[in-house]
């Protein structure tokens, strides 16, 4: 089997292994500190990558954002204070447990929900990834170009509450991966006669100011999360009610499939993420519940929200190395960092880089078990150390880090000065309701898309008729095309239903 010698590499020498646990570790206290997401986390760690061998760098970044989407739960579930969005439906439900005495109960449950889901999509991810690689492999750079329009229209179009803000989130992000020099013809464009430019936006300062300095300025903005007081309630003696038992487990266990069902359909589709696969999964399973304790404490809501949670991670890498399109900004920073150590991103991977990409599978499995341990019987430790963290010092804290990994990558000012420009502008497009991932996955996929699009030109004098000659081109153009469609007949309905709702009001 594959994966036997993605263990093979993985163990093969200690700094993967090494750096798989780290990161582990690094994933569970970045996602139980509010505020600090993973994403925000990988950003910051991103010039460390530069550092390490290449199976090291993709262990550390992929664990982190692994055991991230379980820890959001642990302040959720002891503060409700979610520590990542989709956290939100955990925190609904285990919240009210907490309160009860029983947050033992809650955390363990949702543990054992996060890894079982997690090891549905990574089962996924390595059985299925490899297979469908070998069908996109054969396409050439027009069902390529297909592929980013469809990926670039499904991402704008879903996140978020507006098409044209998502449409001009993607086409700002796209513009701005222009600069440099040209694909082809190698001439410098858009520089400004900046040496610094001269290849290009760095990665780091840009994802750096987007994702991390935008974020500590929303943060400081909101008073009210900075001055909050996080205490936790006493704990129950019962026992009981600091375990899961055996006929919790079992009543749970329909949910927790088919929420990780649930997550990894939703993971594989570019743009929608682990939120709405929450929300998705929480939903359906109350639904179909005959509990009447949605929200006073259902432990069948923990383990649907938490399934379908970390059921995305996985899922989220198989578009990224079937076609080259991440799922989620995480998976677009993993596309980073495989560039940055020059691995082919796309199908090609599983030839190229067999060893690498199934080790990289070895340590996610490494850590699912990881977690799973770590958080069985230390959920509640790892909840008293953050409670015992100031917020108002956390800020700070990443506001200096930010500037130190800007630095670090090239040892340029320059660097720094980018990371404060688009520090800014995450912030206005924060506050604009911009779609701050989608403009992450167009400035990192931009490059690709040009590259793909000259070549497509190239290859016959008819120009774009090429298109209507290649089949799957024209059928992944016919899904952006009514994708958009769909979404902009969703708006006008919602928006004529809210219109009727206001004038019957009146």
């Amino acid at each position: 089997m594959q994966i036997i010698d993605g263990f093979v590499a993985l163990f093969g020498a200690w700094q993967p292994v090494f750096f798989a646990l780290l990161g582990t570790i690094i994933g569970l206290a970045a996602g139980a500190i509010p505020g600090l997401t993973g994403s925000t986390t990988i950003a910051l760690l991103l010039p460390v990558t530069f550092y390490l061998d290449p199976l090291s760098a993709l262990a550390l970044i992929y664990t982190i954002s692994k055991s991230s989407d379980f820890a959001g739960s642990i302040p959720g579930i002891l503060f409700n204070t979610p520590g990542t969005p989709q956290a939100t439906a955990t925190a609904s439900e285990g919240y009210p447990l907490t309160l009860q005495g029983k947050q033992g109960k809650a955390m363990k449950m949702a543990v054992i929900a996060s890894a079982q889901g997690d090891m549905v999509s990574e089962l996924l991810l390595i059985f299925g990834a490899a297979y469908l690689a070998g069908y996109a492999a054969k396409m050439g750079p027009p069902e390529y170009v297909a592929v980013y329009f469809c990926a670039f229209i499904v991402i704008a179009s879903v996140i978020g509450d507006s098409v044209i803000k998502g449409v001009l989130s993607t086409l700002l992000g796209l513009l701005l991966a222009m600069i440099g020099a040209d694909a082809i013809t190698g001439l410098e464009r858009f520089d400004f006669g900046i040496d610094y430019l001269s290849e290009g936006l760095s990665l780091v300062p840009v994802l750096l100011g987007v994702l991390v300095l935008s974020e500590v300025f929303a943060r400081v903005m909101d008073r009210t999360e900075i001055e909050e007081d996080r205490t936790i309630a006493p704990e129950s003696e019962n026992p009981s009610d600091r375990r899961v038992t055996w006929a919790e487990y079992k009543r749970c266990l329909p949910a927790i499939y088919r929420s990780s069902t649930i997550g990894t359909i939703i993971g594989m589709l570019p743009g929608l993420g682990a939120t709405i696969a929450c929300f998705v999964a929480y939903g359906e399973q109350k639904r179909v519940s005959k509990s009447d304790q949605w929200g006073k404490g259902e432990i069948e809501g923990i383990a649907a929200a938490e399934a379908s949670n970390n059921a995305t991670s996985g899922a989220n890498l198989v578009p990224l190395l079937t076609l080259g399109i991440p799922g989620s900004t995480t998976a677009a920073m993993l596309a980073g960092v495989m560039v940055i150590h020059g691995i082919q991103v796309g199908p090609r991977v599983f030839v190229e880089s067999h060893d690498l990409i199934y080790g990289l599978f070895a340590a996610g499995l490494l850590c699912i078990a990881t977690y799973l341990v770590v958080g069985y019987f230390g959920s509640g430790l790892v909840g008293r150390a953050i409670a015992l963290i100031p917020v108002r010092m956390i800020y700070p804290f990443i506001f200096i880090t930010c500037f130190v990994a800007a630095y670090a990558v090239r040892q340029a000012v320059f660097d720094m000065f980018v990371m404060m420009l688009f520090g800014v502008v995450g912030f206005a497009m924060r506050r604009l309701a911009l779609s701050v991932p989608a403009f992450i996955i167009a400035f990192i996929l931009g490059h690709g898309m040009e590259a793909a699009l000259r070549r497509t030109m190239l290859l016959d004098e008819s120009g774009a008729m090429i298109f209507f000659e290649r089949p799957i081109a024209l059928a992944f153009f016919a899904i952006g095309i009514l994708t958009i469609l769909l979404r902009v007949r969703a708006a006008r309905i919602k928006f004529r239903s809210t219109t009727r709702a206001a004038t019957g009001t009146e």
